[in-house]
């Protein structure tokens, strides 16, 4: 295997961490492709050197900011589950969770990601992970009685050809709901159809 370069294994510095946070809340705001790496370092009050040192241009500075905002949301939604010894809480908070923190993301980021391949591609393999944490929910339910075990497996990937059509867009576009709204919904979809009648909620 290849060694990883010298700038692959750093860890970014308090003041990059800093940085890439301020980044995040101003792309979340406004989004990003409109942006010159010039009005960047203008509104960080910062050198362009000093964003050069976090990613090589502007576009590469785009797609880590958008993956630091896909991290981030992903690991504070999987610490609010992690506890959780009930399937049913767990879809209801992962789902609440990502309506939650694309809540944060106005029309015009959204946009962005969809229009810039790269940071579509982000969000894409974020979506996939979450069907996939979805499937295992449904298991985990199964397994312990509190869902319905009818076609289980066949819900399991349509929760996740949902979560796919609301990344690419289409329900969006289909329906005029955000991707927030568009996750509230489908935890009331998922759990008023699976749970079983007689176990208590």
């Amino acid at each position: 295997m290849p060694s990883r370069s010298p700038r692959a294994r750093m860890q970014p510095t308090a003041r990059q961490r800093a940085l890439l946070a301020e980044l995040e809340e101003l792309f979340l705001t406004e989004g990003f492709v409109h942006f010159t790496l010039e009005d960047l370092a203008a509104r960080m009050r910062c050198s362009k050197s000093t964003l050069y040192a976090l990613a090589p241009s502007k576009e590469q500075l785009a797609v880590r900011v958008v993956g630091h905002f896909f991290k981030g949301a992903t690991e504070r939604i999987e610490r609010r589950v992690a506890d959780l010894g009930d399937a049913r809480k767990m879809i209801e908070i992962y789902l609440s969770g990502a309506s939650e923190e694309l809540g944060r993301a106005t029309d015009t980021f959204m946009r962005d990601v969809a229009d810039f391949a790269p940071a579509r591609r982000t969000y894409q393999v974020n979506s996939e992970a979450a069907a996939a944490r979805i499937r295992e929910f449904i298991a985990t339910g199964v397994a312990d009685g509190v869902f319905r075990d009818v076609h289980a497996g066949l819900i399991a990937e349509m929760a996740g050809l949902l979560v796919e059509a609301i990344q690419t867009g289409v329900v969006g576009s289909r329906t005029g709901v955000s991707d927030a709204e568009a996750f509230t919904a489908l935890a009331d979809l998922l759990l008023g159809g699976i749970q079983r009648s007689d176990v208590r909620p």
